[in-house]
């Protein structure tokens, strides 16, 4: 793929953050970033990475009404040897091109996805952060740019890349956090758009997670549409359990993200020891599995956090407390994962691809 390339000189590049542990997620951003253009007819054109700054949109973009847009969420990591190293970028280049055809845009082909977060990297190797546990947060998404106020598929789209340094997701860090059960609000329905990276969904879970936090809580449990009695998931990110010596996690069913992280889990516990299955989980059995300590631990996955143990259940007037430290399966599983993605043991698996 030809890309167009704009370098900033050295003297009007950013200063790098001073601690990259402990940054805000989300809010920080390297110099350039990657743009490419689509047309109906001509399909996509125009690859460029230039100095990062506003997107300019005409205020009847198909984006701005009726929420033509996907994005993906990814991580890049420096080895020990100084490699840049990315963790099963093909799934994320599948996943993005199933939220598109949800969404009814256009393909991206997985080559030039990957080609173009790569040939970003590259360019922007000083961003990623060098402390394990911090890493270089990569953003693509699709937005519909065509002006026109009418509900049909956009004629015209931007795809974008951009790149943000990250620490911990959460500012607690590697500690359980308390989380409250919304049988109010839901996620997502069958036959929605649950199973796409789409924005609308995230949009539509604030309200519920506003609720939570000026509650105390730090994230939502979401329940299903219909009986509002099984459990989906943790604000966007996959939950799991460990009952009775298995680790169990809600199916995929539509409702639910594919997520990367999830699938490597499911992958990796059974090979450490820990088998994995996925089930409809009810929220009275996890409820009353806590109680007679049937279950154990319980913890969320998702790209941002990797994991995050969840030390408390909170439940229309129960509270369900399973402990205060993450326990021993959460522990080695977010151990063994981290290593892998920093290049700092053997991957059995050929998950990691090596950009440079």
């Amino acid at each position: 793929m030809d890309i167009n390339l704009t370098v900033l000189p050295e003297e009007k590049r950013k200063p790098l953050p001073e601690d990259p542990l402990h940054l805000p997620f989300g809010r920080f951003f390297s110099d350039h970033f990657f743009t490419m253009n689509y047309e109906v007819g001509k399909g996509w054109f125009d690859a460029a990475i230039k100095p990062y700054g506003p997107i300019s949109l005409d205020p009847a973009a198909s984006v701005l009404h009726y929420s033509q847009e996907v994005f993906e969420g990814q991580k890049a990591y420096l080895s020990r040897q100084d490699r840049i190293l990315l963790f099963r970028p093909w799934e994320n280049a599948r996943r993005i091109n199933l939220s598109l055809r949800r969404m009814c845009m256009p393909k991206i082909p997985e080559e030039i996805f990957i080609s173009a977060e790569c040939e970003l990297l590259k360019l922007e190797k000083r961003w990623i952060p060098k402390p394990k546990g911090s890493a270089l947060y990569i953003r693509p998404a699709v937005i519909a740019t065509e002006a026109a106020v009418g509900i049909r598929p956009a004629s015209s789209y931007l795809f974008f890349i951009i790149l943000s340094p990250v620490g911990t997701y959460f500012p607690s860090g590697f500690k359980p956090i308390p989380v409250w059960v919304s049988d109010t609000y839901i996620r997502a329905a069958q036959g929605g758009t649950g199973e796409a990276k789409t924005g609308g969904n995230y949009a539509g879970s604030l309200l519920a997670t506003q609720m939570a936090k000026e509650n105390g809580y730090s994230q939502v449990i979401w329940l299903d549409a219909r009986e509002k009695k099984y459990i989906e998931e943790m604000g966007g990110m996959n939950i799991f359990f460990v009952i009775d010596g298995k680790l169990v996690t809600p199916p995929l069913s539509g409702t639910i993200l594919d997520g990367v992280t999830r699938k490597s889990i499911l992958r990796l516990a059974p090979d450490i020891g820990l088998p994995a299955e996925e089930r409809a989980l009810n929220i009275d059995e996890v409820l009353e599995g806590i109680r007679s300590g049937s279950v154990s631990e319980a913890f969320a996955a998702g790209t941002a956090a990797v994991i995050t143990p969840v030390g408390l259940f909170a439940y229309q007037d129960e509270k369900a407390e399973i402990g205060r430290e993450s326990g021993p399966w959460t522990q080695k599983i977010y151990d063994k994962l981290l290593a892998i993605q920093y290049g700092d043991e053997a991957d059995p698996y050929d998950w990691v691809f090596q950009v440079d």
